[in-house]
């Protein structure tokens, strides 16, 4: 199916894809952990295949920046059945380089884990071009709220929350979003993140707690 928009470089992206008739792509900690490891590897210009390395060593790849990346990858959000990403083009056809490596990459490692055949993502990836900084501070929100849904499924994010707190303290508890790595936090995997490719709206931890904040209780003033 032709693609509605052309990817440019230094322009920025919303990128999604689901299971195939929405089924499950995570179904256990290492699948969620497989997939963010594989944002940080999959980005190298370079080949980069995790079977060359021992299972034991394999989280020491986040201590390694590989340069130059086929994308820099401003938020992402991981859900058990689809995925989030905001990312900008760094080099022509970097974005779909990744996008191949990456769903290949790991539906290679799903199939062979869960013993299964056949497709495991939908089709094409899905995409939108954040051409407005309205557009792109609201995907940073729209992407950082989305697990909400999981605890609260009533609850979609940036729509209708009922339970701002529990929505507060959920974010606060989910690893497998960068929602964390905006917060005063030394995780390994906050390598993926190339805050300095995006615009400063976000610089500090108080800002992006705040702008966060003020959707989840403009969500819930709806109700």
């Amino acid at each position: 199916m032709m693609r509605k928009i052309t990817f440019a470089v230094d322009e920025y992206y919303h990128l999604y894809n689901r299971g195939t008739e929405k089924r499950s792509i995570f179904l256990s900690p290492a699948d969620y952990k497989r997939f963010i490891l594989l944002l940080h590897t999959c980005n190298a210009e370079s080949s980069i295949h995790l079977s060359n390395y021992p299972e034991h060593l394999r989280d020491d790849l986040f201590t390694q920046n590989f340069s130059p990346r086929l994308v820099s990858i401003g938020c992402y959000c991981l859900m058990p059945n689809h995925f989030h990403l905001v990312v900008r083009e760094k080099q022509e056809n970097g974005l779909s380089t990744f996008m191949q490596k990456l769903l290949t990459a790991y539906s290679m490692y799903f199939n062979i884990k869960h013993d299964r055949k056949g497709r495991l993502f939908e089709g094409t990836f899905r995409s939108s071009h954040l051409d407005s900084d309205e557009y792109l501070r609201y995907m940073f929100a729209y992407v950082h709220l989305n697990p909400i849904k999981i605890k609260d499924p009533d609850g979609w994010a940036g729509k209708r929350i009922l339970n701002p707190d529990l929505a507060r303290n959920f974010l606060d508890k989910f690893n497998y979003s960068s929602y964390k790595d905006f917060q005063n936090n030394d995780r390994k995997e906050k390598i993926i993140i190339s805050r300095r490719d995006f615009p400063d709206y976000f610089s500090k931890t108080a800002i992006f707690n705040d702008y966060i904040n003020d959707w989840i209780s403009l969500s819930a003033e709806k109700n």
